[in-house]
Formats: structure tokens, sequence, C-alpha cells
């Protein structure tokens, strides 16, 4: 009888011995809400692509390397639309490296001039990536 129990509870012991438990810590997405003014938009091409730089110091060199920027404007401070976007036929699009995100517009249909908009708000969302 011995024996017969022992073959029993020697699978059961390896199988809840090998069991751990492991903690994982999850690091929060950052999310920074800030306007940009008419003023803060210049041009270099005679008003064909209009640029703007926003300072993000949380973009150091590993986050640019490995993290992922999300950008959502608004245009009637209730609705935010992901970047890139066209709206009212200006394309929106935004490239980021350490320490900024630049955001350009330009016509839709790429030849035209543009109007910079009036202020519009900017949700940059930042998602950090462990690797």
């Amino acid at each position: 009888m011995k024996l017969y129990l022992s073959f029993l509870f020697i699978p059961l012991l390896l199988l809840f011995s090998s069991c751990t438990k492991s903690v994982q810590e999850v690091t929060p997405n950052q999310t920074i809400v800030t306007s940009i003014a008419r003023s803060a938009w210049a041009t270099s091409d005679s008003g064909k692509t209009y640029s703007t730089t926003i300072s993000m110091p949380e973009i150091d060199d590993y986050f640019n390397k490995y993290g992922a920027v999300l950008v959502y404007a608004t245009f009637d401070g209730t609705t935010y639309e992901q970047i890139p976007e066209v709206y009212s036929g200006v394309a929106y699009s935004f490239s980021h490296s350490v320490g900024k995100i630049t955001i350009d517009i330009q016509a839709s249909d790429g030849v035209s001039t543009v109007t910079p908009p009036g202020s519009i708000i900017v949700k940059i969302v930042l998602i950090t990536s462990a690797l």
C-alpha cells in the first residue's frame, strides 16, 4: 500500500513543486496633451509644407529606438483624430527623434500651398516597450 501511495504522490509532488509564481511589472503608457499656436508653424518651401516641433524630453535614445509614439489632434476640442490624417484638404503627419516630435502639414494633393491651422490641441501617447 505504501508503494502504491508513493507512486501517486511523487508525480503530484513534482507537478506542484515545479510551479513558480512570477510577477510581471507593467509600465504604463504616458499621455501628454499640449497645444500648438498658429504662430508655431514655419515653412521653408513658400507655403507648400509647414512644420512645428514639440520638445519631448521623454523621448531619449532608448525610447526612440524601442518605444512607440502616437499623436492625435483635435480641431473642435472634443474629437481626437490620429495623425497621419487628412482634415479639410490638409495632410498631417509626424516624425519623432530624440527629444522632439515634428508635425508637418501640406495640401493633400502635394502641390498646393496651405494655410497653417489655428491653434490645435494634440495628445501624444508614449508607449514604453521592454525588450
